[in-house]
């Protein structure tokens, strides 16, 4: 519901779906980041449903969607390959007292896309995979600290990550003590958190590249210090896996770690995750080893029989169709378009498009070049006038070239507001409202 001449743009459906939300669900949704508070006031829409690279609100609008379910749903929604191979199994059943075949077959396809790993088990969602290679790692080193990359935003719902956060709430200090953190890129600093805690780290996780590229050297770098002071190298593929190649970054980067963890594009938004790596450290939560047993993902819900197809659906997709070249074709085409878009407005060092192709992010710069929360929401009211519902630029496959070239016409809007209020020195009057304000903060 937009009104193109005053820019006013409401929401009436969502707002009130947004409040009956917030009344029985603590903090209105299930993912800190699908808050409304990550919107412009009274501008968070509340989905109805979606198809492809659109979704549609409980108002009737429709939206070029990015970013889709977190990263997750890299093919688009309701991808017919996908949703055949699920509604096969649900015919079938789904969880059963005994292993499905499908389990197996749900592990071979994935050792097969994933070769630099020899075993494998799925769960529901990342934390409980990466969580449950922080224990592997403990257990197989008998040491007691975590050592995980700082500059990266999020492993874990578990308290080992979540009491480095401001939201710490509710974790004892004595847990907080245990983790520590190291700068991505810098093979000296990490060196020196080893040495300072020699022989009391178990592992290094680190997401193997995020918004840059890692510095030549970098990753064997990090293979070789794992090696010399006996800790186990975990890579968090979460949102490498798939994106950066089916093999994940890994794959591409050609650096084996000891444990890497998947999720997200892996069941294009059906529940599924996983946990793989070398069959010594794997087998430890096995029945094939005479050490001390691991509790290792046991989970009710892990290999529900539709979630696996769909994670087999997946990969075929990717591997028959090219999924992870045109999510970079695509990326390409809306990076420079956005930069266009951006210095064509005078915007271009205050508009800026950071990260892989197949994952861009966007920073909103001040008149003083720093991140701002307030430019972020005049940006982002922007383009939600315009059909674009954008937390980030991180495509998937769906998207159409004529997509791209709409969000890029949207973008060149919101920039020419973005100069006006960069003008002023003061983008309040564009707010309508307060800013959106960042996931992890200590105060609501």
């Amino acid at each position: 519901m937009h009104n193109e001449d005053t820019g006013e743009f409401a929401l009436p459906k969502s707002r009130t779906a947004n409040e009956r939300l917030h009344s029985l669900i603590p903090g209105g949704a299930h993912t800190y980041a699908k808050g409304d508070d990550q919107y412009p006031e009274d501008l968070a829409p509340v989905i109805s449903h979606g198809s492809g690279a659109h979704v549609w609100d409980v108002d009737g609008n429709r939206y070029i969607e990015y970013g889709s379910g977190l990263r997750s749903v890299s093919l688009g929604h309701a991808h017919p390959r996908v949703t055949e191979a699920v509604r096969r199994e649900i015919d079938r059943g789904s969880n059963f007292v005994r292993p499905s075949i499908v389990e197996v077959e749900a592990a071979e396809r994935f050792l097969a896309t994933v070769p630099t790993a020899e075993m494998v088990k799925f769960a529901k969602n990342g934390s409980d995979a990466t969580t449950a290679a922080v224990r592997l790692a403990r257990a197989a080193t008998g040491r007691p600290r975590v050592a995980l990359c700082a500059d990266h935003p999020f492993f874990s719902t578990d308290d080992w990550f979540i009491g480095t956060t401001p939201m710490s709430a509710g974790i004892p200090t004595e847990t907080n003590e245990l983790t520590v953190s190291f700068p991505y890129g810098d093979l000296a600093a990490t060196e020196e958190l080893l040495t300072r805690y020699q022989g009391e780290v178990a592992c290094l996780i680190l997401e193997p590249a995020t918004h840059s590229e890692p510095p030549p050297g970098y990753l064997a770098g990090l293979r070789e210090l794992a090696d010399r002071h006996g800790c186990v190298l975990i890579f968090d593929e979460m949102i490498t896996g798939f994106r950066w190649s089916e093999a994940g970054a890994q794959g591409l980067y050609g650096v084996v770690p000891d444990l890497s963890t998947f999720g997200k594009a892996l069941g294009n938004g059906f529940a599924v995750s996983a946990l793989a790596g070398r069959r010594e450290l794997m087998e430890r939560g096995g029945l094939r080893h005479s050490g001390d047993r691991v509790f290792l993902l046991s989970t009710t819900h892990g290999a529900e029989t539709h979630s696996l197809a769909a994670a087999m659906a997946v990969q075929t997709v990717y591997t028959e169709e090219g999924v992870t070249a045109r999510l970079h074709a695509l990326g390409e085409r809306l990076a420079a378009g956005v930069r266009d878009a951006a210095a064509g407005m005078g915007v271009g060092e205050h508009v800026v498009v950071r990260g892989r192709a197949s994952n861009l992010v966007f920073a909103t710069l001040d008149e003083n070049g720093q991140p701002s929360q307030e430019y972020r929401t005049l940006f982002l009211r922007r383009l939600l006038a315009g059909g674009v519902l954008a937390p980030s630029f991180v495509v998937s496959s769906a998207l159409s070239e004529a997509d791209i070239d709409h969000t890029v016409d949207v973008v060149a809007q919101a920039c020419a507001v973005y100069r006006k209020a960069l003008d002023a020195a003061d983008p309040t009057p564009w707010l309508a409202g307060r800013p959106v304000k960042p996931v992890f903060r200590r105060l609501a």
